[in-house]
């Protein structure tokens, strides 16, 4: 049973997307906050397997939690949920530690399909997304960890990086280059290092501002 916690300042919001996650029978929910500081308190004590996030929020902002909870390792797999096109707003949640995000009048087939991938591991920053965010970047000061010019990936990490960016998990990669999960594991090592970033979706936003992909 994957346990999914919501966060949103609209009630309305928050019994849509229940109600949506209900027709499952892998998915359960088990918490709800309508803040940011109520939030930051129950999270870690709740523990979801998947956090379900608004960025605009009275009494702290998801960034808020975002941030806070990353510093204390505290952090659950995050999908930010947003009723419009904020990209910046977007690009600072996944920089801190975000999964993806969502509109909030997601399709139910979609909601799913994303708090069970990103339960299983995966981002659901697929390249499509990143592409429409990245357009903004211009106007966008992107803070890495990092702001060297990454280190030259060989042709593999680079094969790698592109399944990355395409949201598959270490086993898909494996699978699908017919290599061991541990060879992947190394590989992917290899590219946040020579990223100079800390997690794959910085990896893939800072290669596809470098022009790697």
């Amino acid at each position: 049973m994957i346990r999914v916690m919501l966060v949103d300042d609209q009630t309305l919001v928050r019994q849509g997307i229940r109600s949506l996650l209900e027709f499952a029978d892998d998915i359960e929910v088990v918490g709800e906050a309508s803040d940011g500081q109520t939030a930051i308190g129950r999270i870690p004590d709740i523990a979801p397997d998947v956090l379900l996030l608004d960025m605009r929020m009275p009494n702290g902002t998801g960034l808020d939690v975002l941030t806070s909870l990353g510093e204390s390792n505290r952090l659950p797999p995050t999908i930010i949920l947003t009723t419009f096109d904020d990209d910046e707003l977007v690009l600072n949640g996944i920089r801190a530690g975000a999964r993806g995000y969502l509109l909030k009048d997601v399709a139910l087939e979609d909601l799913l399909s994303a708090v069970r991938a990103v339960a299983a591991g995966k981002t659901i920053v697929k390249p499509a997304v990143t592409e429409r965010l990245l357009k903004g970047l211009k106007d966008v000061r992107t803070e890495f960890s990092s702001l060297e010019q990454p280190d030259p990936l060989t042709e593999r990490e680079t094969e790698i990086l592109r399944l990355m960016a395409g949201g598959y998990s270490n086993k898909e990669i494996a699978n699908a280059l017919s290599v061991a999960e541990g060879t992947v594991k190394n590989h992917v090592s290899n590219v946040l290092s020579k990223m100079g970033v800390r997690d794959r979706t910085r990896a893939v936003l800072k290669a596809l501002e470098a022009g790697i992909l």
